[in-house]
């Protein structure tokens, strides 16, 4: 079995979606990482990066534990290891992987400034919440192009590439975006929003969630000094 250390943050939902949606058989280890647990010498000793998702699958290639971290190539993995939610034929398949790519590349870390500077910091910065509010709104542009030629960013078949990109996109008003500006987006993350194995990958640790205002100490140990100690 799959053991997938892991909390509900889009990076961790991937994951999640994708074992949901491969069947197959996996048990989660909460990670906290408001409250520092991925600092703790058991999850470092299978990632030295400190940021979730990880996974150990103990039928490795080979039949080889393997330890892996860092979410697209858990994705990629976990689609080779199984034969699904990657184009078989080259073309395909790196059509696939370029839309991947552009989610670990694109949409996550630039989502995710959006997010830092529009919630999270601790003074307003005019130039920065601009800045990466276009950004986000370049992103979907990207998105509705391509999805305004095929079903799924691969093309006909959905992948990994949905996958990835889903968690992040979904709830375009949030970063003040009009219903209705990206169409073909909106189509796209109904389709897979409606999918059973996608909402049972989003409800997991869905519990665990933070409610409420973020604490200081939840605050220092996401975004102070705590994340940078030499470990």
């Amino acid at each position: 079995m799959i053991e997938v250390w892991s909390w509900p943050t889009p990076n961790g939902q991937k994951v999640h979606i994708a074992l949901e949606e491969l069947g197959l058989p996996y048990n989660v280890v909460p990670v906290n990482i408001g409250a520092g647990e991925q600092f703790r010498p058991e999850f470092l000793a299978i990632t030295p990066n400190h940021r979730i998702p990880a996974i150990v699958d103990p039928d490795g290639p080979g039949g080889k534990k393997l330890e892996l971290f860092e979410s697209g190539a858990i994705l990629i993995y976990l689609a080779e290891k199984t034969g699904k939610l990657m184009p078989q034929d080259p073309h395909g398949r790196y059509i696939c992987l370029q839309w991947l790519m552009f989610q670990m590349g694109g949409v996550g870390p630039m989502f995710g400034q959006w997010n830092h500077f529009h919630n999270y910091a601790p003074e307003k910065l005019p130039y920065a919440i601009e800045r990466y509010s276009s950004e986000v709104r370049r992103l979907y542009g990207v998105l509705e192009k391509r999805l305004a030629q095929a079903p799924y960013l691969a093309g006909e078949a959905y992948s990994i590439a949905d996958i990835a990109t889903f968690p992040w996109a979904r709830g375009p008003e949030r970063r003040g975006i009009e219903p209705g500006t990206f169409p073909a987006v909106e189509r796209w993350l109904a389709a897979i929003d409606a999918r059973p194995a996608v909402q049972r990958g989003m409800d997991v640790l869905s519990e665990r969630r933070r409610q409420g205002t973020m604490t200081e100490a939840e605050r220092e140990v996401l975004f102070g000094k705590t994340q940078f100690a030499k470990r």
